[in-house]
């Protein structure tokens, strides 16, 4: 609130493009509890997950997003913007996957240029075990802490923010 405050309300940006409305100081309160608290929600589901099943949340991620699809099988394409990850950042952690077996990467039947990632019986093990713990981490650090009325109003309001930025340059499902 102090930049804001050592400026008028509504301020051009040093292009002069746009107008900047600042937040107001029940809109910071807000901005700030939802950084601060998904920032150590993130952090205490990763470190709870990779305790109990030595996966990180990205592998994790990718081997829910295979269990969900037929023959446990996507392109990486798919799976990348499916997870909102970058195509790099998830070449690196299926790479890794791939040496501990629990992926396996093969060219495309239907298209040459694509490459498939499927997840193998030993990924398929791997988060049948790891899923019991990261639910109930989810729900002892997010679910049960919000009435129904509020988690469901956390979904609708993500669920508004991923459609905003699906249309612009990011592409997550």
């Amino acid at each position: 609130m102090a930049v804001a405050q050592a400026t008028e309300d509504v301020a051009a940006t040093p292009d002069g493009t746009r107008e900047v409305r600042w937040l107001t100081a029940d809109e910071q309160v807000s901005w700030r509890a939802f950084r601060v608290g998904t920032a150590m929600l993130s952090d205490v589901l990763s470190h709870e997950l990779e305790s109990q099943s030595g996966l990180s949340m990205h592998e994790y991620e990718v081997l829910v997003r295979l269990s969900e699809a037929p023959d446990r099988t996507l392109r990486m394409s798919q799976l990348a913007s499916g997870i909102a990850h970058s195509r790099s950042r998830l070449t690196h952690t299926v790479r890794r996957m791939e040496l501990e077996g629990l992926v396996e990467r093969r060219a495309c039947s239907s298209d040459a240029r694509g490459v498939d990632c499927t997840m193998t019986e030993r990924g398929w093990l791997r988060l049948v075990a790891a899923a019991p713990g990261h639910v109930q981490s989810v729900r002892d650090h997010l679910v049960d802490v919000l009435t129904p009325e509020q988690f469901r109003a956390l979904g609708e309001a993500f669920d508004a923010v991923r459609a905003h930025l699906a249309g612009g340059a990011c592409h997550v499902e």
